[in-house]
């Protein structure tokens, strides 16, 4: 009996995506017969029931596309707005699902969507996710497919500011993406030869990172490379999260969650400036004119990298085969060489965060570099 696979991709977009979508569609239609509906804009598009038919012509020349096909959305089945008002719309995906048959739906995403997954998983639908992320911080697997396009986007950006901090004798501040974890710019600090780098993990003192830079100048370095990840916080700062983070899981009424959690997205959305305002505190504190980078969506632009390529082909192809052979309800997780399928309910609400042991966070001690502790 022929299967019918809905996929769709959520979350921010990245490199590698329609590798993926063509590894999945290239297998079931040619190695297991089955039909592929791809559905656009993420679960937005699940609900409103806007499918497209995944064929071999579709599928055609997007190995090496950046983005995706099917286009991409935030959107949380549970809590979509619609009509300006936030509603739970699982009720709606699910008759969507049901319309059009499906034996399974392919989620693709970041933590988002594996969280979003499972709890469609939990309304009975059978679901299958994939592992993508620039910021590499989904747990279970080795890696995500899209972390080494943006790598090498950061890694070149650095390279390239090298010279022209050199050339004006400036601190250059270059803001990467990463809101909870670090490994993205811990990797391209690392293979850029940043001076300093600011992760999440790790909240910064700047006056150590001034001083680094100061017997950086005292040396005779004329100049200084700052790579921090746009979650990065000073101590002062995470210890303003901890408190109110403190008093949300303290609070006993709605109302006072609600204003806590008011004052903690506030919070969240001043970050775009927290890059600005340590660049600015540099200056004071070291006397050395200071300037700011913000790659921004630049990383997750582009054509996908060999690796991505491969990885999500891989991803994808498995994908079909456990379609086949009816095992639902998992992640497909990258390890070592292969593919390894760990349960949804595992993997979902787990953020993978660098661990302070890390070995690339020793090599960047160990080579003089800051970290601002």
């Amino acid at each position: 009996m022929t299967k019918f696979v809905g996929v769709l991709t959520s979350g921010g977009d990245n490199p590698g995506l329609n590798a993926a979508i063509r590894g999945l569609g290239k297998a079931a239609l040619g190695c297991y017969g089955m039909q592929v509906i791809g559905f656009r804009d993420g679960f937005r598009g699940l609900m409103e029931n806007r499918s497209i038919t995944l064929d071999g012509k579709m599928l055609s020349g997007i190995l090496t596309q950046g983005g995706t096909i099917l286009g991409t959305s935030r959107d949380k089945p549970h809590k979509m707005i619609v009509g300006g008002k936030e509603m739970d719309m699982t009720q709606a995906i699910i008759d969507t699902y049901q319309r059009n048959h499906l034996d399974v739906l392919v989620c693709i995403g970041g933590g988002g969507t594996q969280k979003n997954a499972y709890r469609l998983m939990q309304h009975g639908l059978n679901v299958i996710t994939l592992p993508k992320t620039i910021d590499n911080d989904v747990w279970g697997t080795d890696v995500t497919f899209g972390f080494d396009t943006a790598l090498d986007i950061a890694t070149e950006a650095i390279d390239r500011l090298h010279s022209t901090a050199q050339s004006h004798h400036r601190v250059i501040v270059v803001e990467i993406m990463g809101h909870r974890a670090g490994w993205l710019a811990l990797g391209a600090g690392v293979a850029g030869g940043a001076d300093v780098i600011l992760i999440p993990e790790i909240p910064y003192d700047p006056k150590i990172v001034a001083e680094s830079i100061r017997n950086r100048s005292r040396s005779g370095k004329s100049f200084s490379i700052v790579a921090v990840a746009e979650g990065a916080l000073s101590k002062n700062q995470r210890s303003q999260m901890d408190e109110l983070e403190e008093k949300l899981r303290a609070a006993k009424d709605k109302d006072e969650k609600r204003q806590v959690k008011k004052v903690i997205e506030e919070i969240n959305g001043m970050r775009s400036s927290h890059t600005m305002m340590l660049a600015q505190k540099l200056e004071e504190l070291t006397g050395i004119e200071s300037r700011v980078t913000i790659l921004g969506h630049l990383q997750r632009g582009g054509t996908p990298s060999s690796f991505d390529r491969i990885l999500a082909t891989k991803l994808g192809t498995a994908c079909a085969d456990y379609i086949n052979r009816g095992k639902y309800g998992v992640m497909l997780a990258a390890r070592g060489d292969g593919v390894e399928a760990l349960p949804l309910e595992e993997v979902a609400g787990k953020l993978k965060s660098v661990p302070p042991d890390h070995l690339l966070l020793t090599s960047a001690r160990r080579v003089g570099t800051c970290l601002g502790d």
